[in-house]
């Protein structure tokens, strides 16, 4: 059952100019270890979690602590949703083959089994995309469309498969830098990121173009410089973003909810799962008597103005408990509650930094927590 919290849109806001009829990202783009060990969620904890895709939320959930997933788009609901009837009912080995990970020809036959667990909406939403479940719901979101347009259309400009299958296999730190400056770092790659990864295109292709407008400077150069820190610093093998990006799937590199060890807690602790649609304001609001011990807020401070990333702060810290954290993405604007609201907020700066170096999706500029004074 997906809760309506909406009370009307607010002018101004992000859901009054972006797309959200449709699922703009089939998985979440974040790595949730950071989430993990920035909230240390577990039995007694509430946290209020952006839905998104629903991994990093399960991901939490397997911890014991009781979750709240909200987001605006009712397609991203529907996709947590239709994931929460997979856990519930499928075996470890059926759930990768119904969601993508492996060849499952069933699919449509196991949604016809999972659709009774899913709200009116999600219900209608995946009867009309059921292409959608033939193919794997891992598969069809825009951003992943997008990255699948650069894996077959500008990719193989660059480099061909033996090479790619080369940047993932396992080195040291050493052999990693080594391949990157004599391999892989070609001028024809530059050009080609620097064009695909533009804001221009990225607005076109992937991410909605109001998600670029607090953005100032160059889009792509940034990318860049992360994208090469990531091919150089940290392991490639078993990244499951970057498997991804370059091989469609995740192909023995699997995002955290999807492990092995994860599955037998997040089928346990399913019924902690709330999903509901609005604001994270209004979530804030609604389940806001009993207090919540952590949030994860993904990046949507990136989409906001000063003003109105001032007042969700404030929101989000009304019905905080003492001690609670904040934890988010900074990708290409900067923003950081203790900053905006000093008076309630403390920044964990070498927590915050540490993590931030271990961060697998490595597109982000930056990754806070702060902590609600007592």
């Amino acid at each position: 059952m997906i809760q309506d919290l909406r009370e009307g849109p607010e002018a101004g806001q992000i859901d009054d100019r972006a797309r959200f009829d449709i699922i703009r990202y089939a998985n979440c783009w974040e790595d949730s270890r950071l989430l993990i060990e920035a909230l240390e969620p577990g039995p007694g904890h509430r946290v209020l979690s952006i839905a998104s895709a629903g991994d990093n939320s399960l991901d939490i959930l397997s911890t014991g602590a009781e979750v709240v997933a909200v987001d605006l788009s009712l397609p991203q609901l529907a996709a947590l949703e239709l994931r929460v009837a997979a856990f519930r009912h499928l075996d470890y080995d059926d759930l990768l083959g119904f969601l993508g990970v492996h060849e499952d020809p069933r699919r449509r036959t196991i949604y016809g089994d999972l659709r009774a667990d899913l709200s009116e909406t999600s219900r209608e939403f995946w009867d009309h995309h059921r292409d959608s479940v033939d193919a794997g719901i891992i598969f069809d979101g825009k951003f992943e469309h997008y990255f699948r347009t650069f894996r077959e259309r500008v990719l193989p400009l660059v480099h061909n498969q033996d090479r790619i299958d080369a940047l993932l296999q396992e080195k040291t730190e050493a052999e990693r830098r080594a391949f990157y400056d004599e391999t892989w770092n070609s001028k024809r790659w530059r050009l080609l990121f620097n064009v695909f990864f533009s804001r221009r295109v990225m607005g076109w292709l992937g991410r909605d173009p109001e998600f670029f407008r607090y953005v100032e400077g160059p889009v792509s150069q940034e990318i860049l410089r992360r994208a090469e820190r990531a091919l150089k610093v940290l392991s490639t093998h078993d990244n499951p973003y970057l498997t991804f990006i370059l091989r469609g799937n995740f192909d023995g590199a699997l995002p955290p909810y999807l492990v092995p060890e994860k599955y037998e807690a997040i089928r346990e602790h399913l019924d902690g799962l709330t999903l509901c649609r609005g604001t994270v304001e209004d979530a804030a609001r609604h389940f806001g008597d009993d207090g919540f011990s952590g949030y994860n807020l993904s990046d949507i401070f990136e989409y906001m103005d000063e003003d109105t990333a001032r007042a969700c702060f404030e929101a989000l810290t009304d019905a905080a408990r003492p001690g609670a954290r904040l934890a988010y993405w900074n990708m290409m604007v900067p923003r950081q509650g203790a900053a905006i609201l000093p008076e309630r907020l403390t920044y964990l700066r070498e927590l915050s930094e540490e993590l931030h170096t271990k961060d697998r999706a490595f597109f982000y500029g930056a990754f806070h927590v702060d902590e609600r004074s007592p």
